[in-house]
């Protein structure tokens, strides 16, 4: 719903006129404070989008189906009319114009037709003429579902940054988390993104595998990222939230053994030693369900991140309270 001055004022039309008047008043001060964009909760964005302006666009995963994740288990996937679009760009175009960043929710934005994402993206870039970075998320289905002219001409139009849930490298173990991707997939998307200048941020989890994969897991997460070298890498921790956790177990179809902290932390180590990018990757740890906050530049900071793992080891005391943690 887009709330105007008329409209707050008008719902106070059983008030007296001294109600209303000091209403209009403080709204003509503050005009922002009319301004909201409503969101069809639950609304997630990467952690490097705190200050974006959001727009969903979507709502709802498309695939919805991994095992490990309950982000949009209460929606159906939706695609918003663009009218719909266009009245909360022109609200936030109103109130914000000096926007710098804006990312595109829900899940995976670019399931959207080229033709529609290219309105909304050369709309946004006539609303907000300070705009340095549109990005959104992304399924390895979503960007080979798009032919290298689509990929072109999206970039072209203004999206500038892809976040792709990568995981695991390792077949099996995407195959058992119902991912819906595989390392061949999973390589040959992000090439392709690469190939076409966007920003490429993937994200990996820790502990996807269990301990019966846990080699297998890290060393061909590992591979995958460098075969890629995204320009972001982050590595989150997983946490089975009430909503997926038997439904994850089942279809695991062997006993899943979950790891501890220190087994976390022996995967991090694997990972960061293993990783071995073409060009320097910005790589980070510091998501809620971290066991701790990591950091740093691959290869320039490989050595000073292990020498704080090995550390963390020795002291257990100093990583985050499982409390404390989320996915």
């Amino acid at each position: 719903m887009v709330y105007t001055h008329k409209n707050i004022v008008d719902a106070y039309l059983g008030k007296s006129l001294w109600h209303k008047t000091v209403i209009s008043a403080c709204l003509s001060l503050y005009p922002a404070a009319i301004m909201e964009i409503v969101y069809d909760y639950p609304l997630y964005r990467p952690p490097s989008e705190a200050d974006s302006t959001i727009f969903q666009v979507t709502l709802g995963c498309s695939f919805n189906k991994c095992s490990f994740c309950n982000m949009y288990r209460t929606k159906e996937y939706v695609e918003r009319p663009w009218e719909e679009i266009k009245a909360e760009i022109d609200m936030a175009g109103k109130f914000y114009p000096d926007t710098r960043r804006i990312f595109l929710a829900d899940g995976d934005a670019l399931n959207l037709s080229k033709d529609r994402m290219i309105e909304i993206l050369k709309y946004l870039r006539a609303k907000f003429p300070r705009l340095e970075r549109i990005s959104c998320y992304a399924m390895p289905k979503n960007i080979l579902q798009k032919n290298d002219n689509e990929l072109g001409e999206l970039r072209a139009a203004g999206l500038q940054m892809v976040y792709v849930g990568i995981e695991s490298g390792n077949d099996i173990v995407l195959k058992k988390v119902t991912k819906g991707a595989t390392y061949k997939t999973i390589v040959q998307a992000c090439r392709r993104i690469k190939h076409h200048g966007y920003t490429l941020s993937c994200m990996v989890i820790l502990g996807l595998g269990g301990k019966t994969y846990t080699k297998e897991h890290i060393a061909d997460t590992a591979r995958v990222l460098s075969e890629t070298s995204p320009d972001y890498v982050g590595a989150l921790t997983l946490q089975l939230e009430d909503g997926v956790h038997d439904e994850f177990m089942n279809k695991f179809g062997e006993p899943f053994v979950p790891l501890d902290d220190l087994d976390i932390l022996d995967e991090l180590e694997r990972l960061i030693s293993h990783f071995k990018p073409i060009r320097p990757v910005i790589f980070r740890a510091n998501h809620a369900s971290n066991v701790y906050s990591i950091g740093g530049t691959i290869s320039e900071d490989r050595e000073r991140i292990l020498a704080l793992i090995k550390s963390l080891k020795s002291r257990p005391d100093m990583l985050k309270p499982k409390a404390l943690r989320r996915f």
